[in-house]
């Protein structure tokens, strides 16, 4: 046998610059043949003409960047984030330094068990990450003394605008008016800006020293403290906002409430923040969790998610999201919000650091950098300097009149970052990491204004500083405890927060255990080599609002990957603001919004959107100032042309938008999309095509190309950015050029908006507190382009839409395929239709999710977008081996149905009516009438491999009617 050939090979072939598509793709050339063969073609080229409609099909090949192999990919990473500038940032503006202790570093934000699971739907294989969403929960509880709190938000600007429109529910009837303390960080000012006017709230910013002004308004926002630095006693403005019926709400700093007193001893009714401090780091602006929290009486309007404790079916305590009939993806139009994807994983690094740390710890860090604070204006109070506020927590701003740009320049030269206020003031924010050195180099700077100060040591002054509390009003420190619960005092050595952190992840069902099959949620792989640089001081230690100078590296990559979009996507502009889908929604239908407003076409409020749309559509059409009018959908699950051309007739001068999902959430390629997008342009109308399957397109088609006008991606689906449990996502909108100039702006960075494309700015404000968002992750979707290559990013579209043929054909036989387009194929997900197996055998959606956890496995999305379905979406990452073991599963499960339909089994006692089956139904007498094998083992698999799920299955109901929202204490838990 000769040898030749294997050892002849160039260097050029050697080089395999296309390796990652053969990790990030799960099926070989082998395998991908033997599924092509099963769903009955030659090649992916002729499955995907069969099943993309020709007259959306792109036929260029995408002008990205060659491959690059993983180190190649990462030493370009490296390049771009040594081009950022890491200074010491004492800029603030809701931003703190922070240290991420190492063992929540390594075992949370850089464990695929953590970062690569889905939102807690099915709460049974969820109590790892549902237990530190309790945890962060009662964490906001605790330090704002109100009784409920969500597992997070999307940041603390996002968070005040929800608040507002909380207030207009409950605040007096009609008070379209809301009162905003003048003392708030800018860019929460711009966000409450941009929700109010859609939909005609008056918002009035005022010094509140002056007392509410006159006239009815739903809720007054005071920042406690004020981003000056400012420390006020807000209990009579709460008083005076109680007695004219309005909500009080405070924007908090979650680090000073371990030392000030909380905003609900005070009367507020909400308290919203950040926990970016509390280890999470800067990033460039996220992500980091925002929190929320109410009053009794206001929890069914607060928005997001909330874990609540219930019991499971054997009567023991089990976490669940509580309240889901006030989430957007059942009331729609109705819901309170339309936030989906918030910041799961942020929150849960925030919970475990102050688990680490405990209450003690919190409040040493934060009297150090009131400490720090105290000693920089003492220092400065010496050298005969003035400070605009006497009480403050750890912001102090400095009048210098004439000399802010200098002493700003100066200090920027010594390696510190500081707030330019105005031409006479700037200041400075202490924190955890803030050490002697950076008040001396501040000093050193001022000494231009205040030249005594420059020979200062803190040394000196720190031993003559006996009172550093004093200018605080005596009312406003906390004397009540906080943080009591035994999770926050116990887990302080390492070794205890490294085993803690291990048994939570090992109660949850992540990617790094199996495929989650998840419907509409295109759970692909995170690869490591993405993952790394997330973490590298280069991309995680800068300010959003850092000089632009020093961030060069985060520049070229945003524009690299806004570029990237645009070929992507056919559309002419893309802003990576949007920190989420939902908020992507919302940004494009402004964009929509403001283009009409431009042209005079101000009756223009009518969106049209599918029944089959996702939820998030009608919500975000509602924030938008929009009224959403529903078009029907068609025996084959496509838009029912009849029905849209009568909607279009009869809203034809208020038309504003359509809003489809393509392919559309009943998992096919529509044929007609062209014909439905001339439609409603000829009456006048836009049309937004939303982005959630976006990874059944890259590659073989443009929605900017077919006839849509706006979209949004899902940068934590198609490009890769794991879902974190629930988030971070990153939602970029993707516009035409006439829509450009509505892209959302920012007025602290121009450049993040239509300015910096070279377009004239809409006036449409920012969508998020950052500039560019959820920066500190873009690094993400900048990998996997990068390694993918345009051949491999359309290899993935197709192998995505292969294993959904490929599920749906070997299933066929067992639950029927609910929709499909021509030659019988699907896009890149599958609805299994159920609903005639439940109405012969009583076995619902709901017993085979939870069957499917006995076989190790996540549930498909249960019931969307049709009632008593299953939809599977497998994605190309998943190998045949995985996909071949699904299928096998769900066959199974197909035959233990039979058997309750024969008779073998009753309906109210059999594997899937018990099921999940946790090793406590092993221990004791077996009454069941199958064996205990077959429900504890159903594959008959290695033991060792076995998942076992920690709770059976969880009773909603109960959790429902007996609301609790935050950690159960240890008698609770043992009592049942």
């Amino acid at each position: 046998m000769s040898h030749v050939g294997q050892f002849s090979s160039s260097l050029t072939s050697l080089h395999e610059d296309d390796a990652f598509q053969r990790r990030h793709v799960g099926p070989d050339s082998d395998a991908i043949a033997k599924m092509l063969s099963v769903v009955g073609y030659d090649s992916l080229e002729t499955m995907s003409q069969a099943v993309v409609p020709a007259v959306i099909r792109w036929g260029a090949a995408l002008d990205l960047p060659p491959a690059t192999d993983e180190r190649t990919t990462l030493t370009l990473l490296a390049k771009l984030a040594a081009k950022n500038i890491t200074m010491v940032s004492m800029i603030g503006l809701g931003y703190s330094d922070t240290q991420t202790p190492g063992v929540i570093l390594r075992n949370v934000l850089e464990n695929p068990a953590w970062y690569t699971a889905y939102t807690p739907y099915q709460p049974e294989i969820s109590q790892g990450r549902l237990e530190a969403l309790l945890n962060f929960q009662t964490m906001i509880e605790d330090l704002t003394a109100l009784p409920v709190a969500g597992s997070s938000l999307l940041d603390e600007p996002t968070a005040a605008a929800e608040a507002m429109t909380l207030s207009l529910r409950h605040g007096p009837k009609d008070a379209l008016r809301f009162i905003v303390d003048s003392d708030t960080h800018p860019q929460t000012l711009a966000v409450l800006a941009t929700r109010a006017e859609p939909l005609g709230i008056d918002l009035v910013v005022c010094d509140l020293d002056n007392g509410l002004p006159d006239g009815a308004f739903s809720g007054v926002l005071i920042s406690y403290p004020g981003t000056s630095g400012r420390v006020i006693d807000p209990t009579d403005l709460i008083a005076a906002a109680h007695a004219r019926g309005a909500l009080a709400i405070v924007a908090a700093d979650l680090l000073s409430l371990t030392v000030l007193k909380a905003p609900g001893e005070m009367g507020a009714d909400v308290v919203v923040g950040s926990a970016q401090r509390f280890g999470v780091p800067f990033g460039f602006g996220g992500p980091h969790a925002g929190f929320m929290s109410v009053r009794a009486g206001l929890e069914r309007s607060l928005p997001g998610r909330l874990v609540g404790v219930s019991v499971d079916a054997d009567g023991a305590p089990a976490y669940r999201l509580a309240l889901q009939t006030r989430e957007q993806h059942i009331r729609r139009e109705k819901a309170t919000s339309n936030i989906c994807t918030a910041q799961v994983l942020l929150a849960v690094i925030a919970s475990m650091y102050a688990a680490y740390h405990g209450p003690k710890g919190l409040q040493n860090i934060a009297n150090r950098a009131h400490r720090y604070a105290s000693v920089f204006a003492a220092g400065v109070t010496a050298a005969g300097g003035t400070i605009q506020h006497a009480s403050f927590f750890d912001t102090v701003e400095v009048v210098i009149p004439g000399h802010a740009q200098a002493v700003f320049n100066r200090a920027a030269e010594s390696g510190i970052n500081i707030r330019f206020v105005d031409e006479n003031s700037i200041s400075i924010s202490t924190d955890e990491l803030t050490c002697a050195e950076h008040l001396e180099g501040v000093w050193g700077a001022l000494a231009i204004a205040l030249p005594t100060l420059g020979d200062l040591r803190v040394a000196d002054i720190d031993d003559g500083l006996l009172d550093a509390w004093g200018g605080v009003p005596v009312g406003v420190l906390r004397a009540t405890p906080y943080l009591t619960h035994p999770v926050f005092n116990t887990h302080h050595s390492e070794t205890s927060m490294l085993r803690y952190l291990r048994r939570l992840a090992d109660r949850d069902i992540a990617l790094d255990r199996s495929m989650i099959p998840l419907g509409s949620c295109t759970m692909k792989l995170n690869a490591t080599a993405e993952m790394e640089p997330i973490t590298w001081p280069g991309f995680a230690g800068i300010h959003p609002f850092a000089p632009l100078d020093q961030v060069t590296g985060y520049l070229e990559l945003i524009a690299n990957l806004e570029a990237w979009l645009v070929e992507i996507t056919g559309y002419d502009a893309v802003s990576l603001q949007p920190n989420a889908g939902s908020q992507g929604e919302f940004a494009g239908l402004l964009a929509i919004r403001g283009y009409h407003l431009s042209r005079g076409d101000n009756d223009r409020d009518v969106c049209l959107i599918p029944s089959s749309a996702h939820g998030t559509n009608a919500a975000s059409a509602i924030m938008a100032g929009m009224r959403v009018a529903v078009i029907a959908c068609d025996e084959n699950g496509n838009v029912d042309l009849v029905d849209l051309k009568a909607k279009i007739a009869e809203h034809a001068d208020r038309l504003a938008a359509l809003m489809i999902t393509y392919p559309s959430t009943h998992g096919v390629f529509e044929t007609e999309v062209a014909t439905i997008c001339a439609l409603v342009h000829e009456a006048g109308g836009q049309v937004y095509v939303d982005g959630a399957n976006l990874n059944a397109l890259v590659g073989l088609a443009k929605p900017g190309k077919f006839g849509a006008d706006v979209s949004h991606l899902n940068l934590h689906k198609t490009f890769c950015i794991p879902h974190g449990g629930g988030g971070p996502g990153v939602g970029p909108v993707g516009v035409r050029s006439h829509l450009a100039p509505f892209l959302p702006s920012h007025p602290l960075r121009p450049e993040a908006g239509p300015l910096g494309r070279g377009d004239i700015d809409g006036g449409v404000g920012p969508v998020s507190g950052a500039p560019w968002g959820s920066a500190g992750i873009l690094p993400i979707p900048w990998a996997y382009i990068q390694m993918m290559g345009p051949d491999g990013l359309v290899k993935a579209t197709q192998v995505a839409i292969l294993s959904a043929n490929y599920v749906s054909k070997r299933l066929a036989a067992y639950y029927p395929t609910l929709y499909t387009g021509a030659g019988g194929l699907v896009a890149h997900e599958c609805i299994l239709d159920l609903r005639q197996i439940s109405a012969e055998t009583g076995v619902s959606v709901d017993d085979v999710a939870k069957r499917l956890i006995d076989y190790g496995f996540h549930a498909p999305t249960m019931s969307f977008p049709v009632v008593g379905t299953l939809m599977v979406e497998p994605t190309e990452s998943e190998d045949l081996i995985e996909l071949d073991r699904f299928i096998d599963a769900m066959i199974a499960i197909k035959a233990e149905i039979d058997q309750v339909g024969a008779g073998v089994w009753p309906p109210d006692d059999n594997p899937l009516r018990n099921a999940p089956h946790t090793a406590n139904c092993l221990i004791g007498p077996w009454l069941h009438p199958y064996p205990a094998r077959l429900g504890a083992y159903p594959t008959g698999g290695k033991v060792m491999d076995k998942y076992w799920p920690p709770v059976r299955r969880v009773d909603g109901a109960y959790g429902d009617r007996n609301l609790v929202c935050s950690c159960p204490s240890l008698e609770e838990l043992a009592s049942v």
